[in-house]
C-alpha cells in the first residue's frame, strides 16, 4: 500500500459507488433488507432513509432494537463470525443502501486507516447508545422512555441545530421501541400533545420542553 493511495482514498467516495464487492440497491418503505436468521455474509451502509433492525423471541414477541439512520451501518456481526442474522432489517422509508461484502469490508478496513476510524467511531458512538437504552429500560417508566426516544428520534442532544420534526413512525414501532403497548403510548402521546411537549403539523414537531419528562424524578 503506497502512502499516494492512503492519501487518495475518500471513505465518502468509498460509500458512494459500486465497486468490487459493493452493491448499490433500493428499497421501497416496508421491505424486508434481511431476516432473523439468514446468513451473515455482509455489512451494509444507509445512504438514504431509515431502517428499522427487530428481533423475534422464541414465543412470537416482537421488539425494535434499533432505528438507523442516513451514514448509519449495520450488519456488522459478520465480521466478528456471526455466522446467522440475529435480528431482521426493514425499511421504514424509501431507502437507498450499500451492501459490501464481507471480504471486502475485511480489506478496506485493514487497508485504510480513515475508513476504519470512521467505523470505528460510529460503532462506538452506537454501543454507548445501546447502553444507555439498557439503563432506560431497567429503572425508568414506560412514559419515561417514550419521552426520551422521541428526543433521540428529533436529534436533541447531538451536535449541531437539533431537528424537532419527526419523520413519519408509527405507534406500533414506538410501543416496540419503548417495550409497552400501543394504547400505552396513544395514553402519552396524547398527554404529550396536550402539555404542549409535541405537535402535529406537517409531520411530529417535538419541543425540547419534553426533556422535563426525562429530568423529573
Amino acid at each position: 500500500m503506497t502512502n499516494k493511495r492512503l492519501a487518495t482514498f475518500n471513505p465518502k467516495t468509498f460509500l458512494s459507488k459500486m465497486g468490487v464487492g459493493k452493491t448499490i440497491l433500493r428499497y421501497k418503505e416496508k421491505d424486508i433488507l434481511f431476516s432473523q436468521g439468514d446468513a451473515a455474509d455482509a455489512v451494509f451502509y444507509i445512504q438514504e432513509g431509515r431502517v428499522k433492525l427487530t428481533v423475534v423471541s422464541a414465543k412470537g414477541k416482537e421488539a425494535v432494537v434499533g432505528i438507523l439512520e442516513r451514514t448509519g451501518f449495520f450488519g456488522e456481526g459478520c465480521l466478528a463470525g456471526q455466522p446467522l442474522r440475529m435480528a431482521a432489517a426493514t425499511a421504514l422509508d424509501a431507502s437507498v443502501i450499500v451492501r459490501i461484502d464481507k471480504a471486502s469490508m475485511i480489506r478496506v478496513l485493514h487497508e485504510q486507516p480513515t475508513f476504519s476510524e470512521l467505523f470505528m467511531a460510529y460503532l462506538l458512538s452506537r454501543n454507548a447508545r445501546m447502553e444507555a437504552d439498557l439503563v432506560d429500560h431497567l429503572f425508568n417508566s414506560s412514559e419515561k422512555r417514550l419521552a426520551r426516544v422521541l428526543l433521540l428520534l428529533a436529534h436533541f442532544g447531538k451536535e449541531g441545530k437539533p431537528e424537532p420534526v419527526i419523520a413519519k413512525i408509527s405507534q406500533e414501532t414506538l410501543a416496540e421501541m419503548v417495550g409497552t403497548t400501543r394504547s400505552r403510548i396513544s395514553f402519552f402521546m396524547n398527554k404529550f400533545r396536550k402539555l404542549g411537549f409535541i405537535e402535529y403539523n406537517g409531520g411530529m414537531h417535538v419541543h425540547s420542553a419534553l426533556l422535563n419528562v426525562v429530568l423529573h424524578d
